[in-house]
This record gives structure tokens, C-alpha cells and sequence, in this order.
């Protein structure tokens, strides 16, 4: 199986008034995981220059780093900036260089995977010029917190920071930059291509 852990930097949590200031999409193919270093995988990431950004104080300060990184106009034509109205035609050529085909509408559909990618992410992803004609998200997404829940004491499916104290990490951390934190998606998914749940309960 291929999907696609995606996730996104956003100046504050309303799709409707904040922006997206960083995109970061890495292609996982179940079939050939073992093989390939994290590292390795096909990468591709986007910060996002807006003429005027809108946000709150948490999310501005969280993401300090990243609009220093915008502000910078020594970078005016670095590869990984483009305009909001760029990053998806850039994401579906980046797409379809990794093995993805497009449908009888033209549109690349992806399974994504991410960290609350279904009830946040894809807010803001629908937000995008070209959302829905030219990548389209298949309805499913893989969420690591499903595989990480403890049935019997978790009131609620667990954070990105519980999951990797679940899957051993002595120091869990979460980056807040997008492409890392896409890496990480895939790390915490990969110890299940080969132990599922219906292959437990069939053994």
C-alpha cells in the first residue's frame, strides 16, 4: 500500500481565518518499508509566503522559526517557498513523480496519513486553491493514535507525545516543523506493515 503522511504548520486553528505556513508530504510504500531508511523516503516540503499572515500568539510564536524563514528576502526564490496558490499544483507534479496516477477527472487521490490530519489538516488543506480538482484525500486516513490506544484506560484516543512513550521512545518529543513531524507519522505506523490486528487474532 502507498499513502501519504502529510502535515501542515498553521498560523492559528481556524481554517477559515488562519493560514497554512507549511506543507510537508512524504510517500510511503508499505511493500518496500523495511528497505528504505526514513531519511530516504520521497520528501517534499513548502513554506508558504501569504502578503499578510494572519494569526494568534501561540501559533506565530510556535512557528517563530518558519517565518523568520519567510521574512528572509535573501530567499525570495528558494525552491521550497512558492504562494499558497502554488503548493498543490507543486504537490501533485511531486505526486505523480512518486507513483501516483491521476483519475478520469485528472485528480490525484491520495490515502493521508497524519497526526489529527482528518479533523484539522484537512480543514485547512480544503482551504487551498486546487483542493478537490487536483489532489483529493481518499475518505479513510491512517491516524497513529488508533494504533497506539490503550482500549481499557485511555479516555481518549492518545497525543502524538503518548504514542511515542507507547512505542518506546526513552524522550518523546514533537518537532512542530512539517517535515519532520511527517517523518515521524511513518515511524510510528511502520512496527504494524507486519504485525496487524487481524493477523494477530488469526495466529
Amino acid at each position: 500500500m502507498r499513502y501519504v503522511s502529510l502535515d501542515l504548520e498553521m498560523s492559528g486553528p481556524d481554517p477559515l481565518r488562519h493560514q497554512v505556513l507549511e506543507l510537508a508530504a512524504v510517500v510511503e510504500d508499505t511493500r518496500r518499508a523495511a528497505d528504505t531508511p526514513l531519511a530516504a523516503l520521497p520528501a517534499f516540503r513548502r513554506a508558504l509566503r501569504h502578503p499578510e499572515i494572519c494569526g494568534t500568539a501561540g501559533a506565530l510564536a510556535l512557528n517563530a522559526g518558519l517565518l523568520h524563514e519567510l521574512a528572509d528576502k535573501t530567499k525570495a526564490d528558494a525552491p521550497d517557498i512558492c504562494r499558497p496558490e502554488e503548493v498543490l499544483p507543486q504537490l501533485r507534479e511531486f505526486l505523480l513523480a512518486n507513483g501516483f496516477r491521476p483519475d478520469k477527472k485528472d485528480r490525484v487521490s491520495v490515502t493521508i496519513a497524519g497526526k489529527n490530519v482528518a479533523t484539522f489538516d484537512l480543514l485547512f488543506l480544503r482551504q487551498l486553491p486546487g483542493w478537490g480538482t487536483l489532489i483529493k484525500a481518499e475518505p479513510a486516513t491512517l491516524d497513529p493514535a488508533a494504533f497506539y490506544l490503550n482500549w481499557h484506560k485511555d479516555s481518549r484516543l492518545p497525543t502524538m507525545l503518548i504514542c511515542q512513550a507507547r512505542a518506546g521512545d526513552a524522550e518523546p518529543h514533537v518537532a512542530h516543523q512539517a517535515l519532520a513531524d511527517a517523518l515521524e507519522v511513518v515511524r510510528l505506523l511502520r512496527p504494524f506493515y507486519e504485525h496487524p490486528v487481524y493477523k494477530i487474532n488469526n495466529e
